[in-house]
């Protein structure tokens, strides 16, 4: 157990929090189309009696700025994704074209908008959580690397402050993240 490599291991542990993060931020709608939006729903297609992510179906584009464009690769699937899209909750009204579907993104109302924003604390909280719990694990190393006379007890200290340290970045990145998608989100 050496030092360097626990204090890359906590990092990369926030790392993938922030990651995460980031990944769920794209979902919540802002008012703006964004293929992100849409691409992780599940769709039950009947003719292959399987459940998939949308993204694995169709192709996915944003053709105008409050426009969604959903092209399924197999044009016998565009019944199933249609009735996914109205199922899924979001909010949106899927219009079947040729061989396509038209997915408008309507304005979001001031109460949506607020809800949105109650969301999006959460899951900055949600995040700062996996940072903490990556930070008791750094501590814990710690500890363990001193009963194992690995490293000594000012050693421990230095990597316990090395830790909180990163901590402290990690979150103030998920505070910054979480503002960002605020006001992009409270921007009419």
């Amino acid at each position: 157990m050496e030092p360097a490599s626990e204090i890359k291991t906590v990092q990369t542990a926030m790392t993938k929090s922030i990651d995460h993060l980031s990944h769920e931020f794209s979902a919540v709608r802002t008012g703006k189309a964004s293929p992100a939006l849409i691409e992780n729903i599940d769709v039950h297609v009947q003719a292959y009696g399987s459940i998939s992510k949308l993204k694995s179906l169709a192709v996915i584009s944003s053709p105008e700025p409050r426009m969604l464009m959903v092209q399924p690769f197999d044009p016998s699937a565009t019944q199933d994704i249609e009735r996914a899209i109205r199922e899924s909750n979001l909010g949106l009204n899927p219009a079947a074209a040729e061989r396509s579907l038209r997915v408008p993104i309507p304005e979001l109302s001031e109460e949506r908008r607020r809800d949105m924003v109650k969301l999006i604390k959460q899951l900055a909280e949600e995040a700062k959580v996996s940072i903490r719990a990556a930070r008791k694990d750094g501590m814990d190393a710690a500890k363990k690397m001193k009963g194992d006379n690995v490293v000594t007890e000012d050693g421990q200290k230095d990597f316990e402050n090395a830790v909180q340290d990163l901590t402290n970045d990690y979150t103030k990145k998920v505070e910054s993240l979480a503002d960002a998608k605020e006001k992009d989100l409270m921007k009419i």
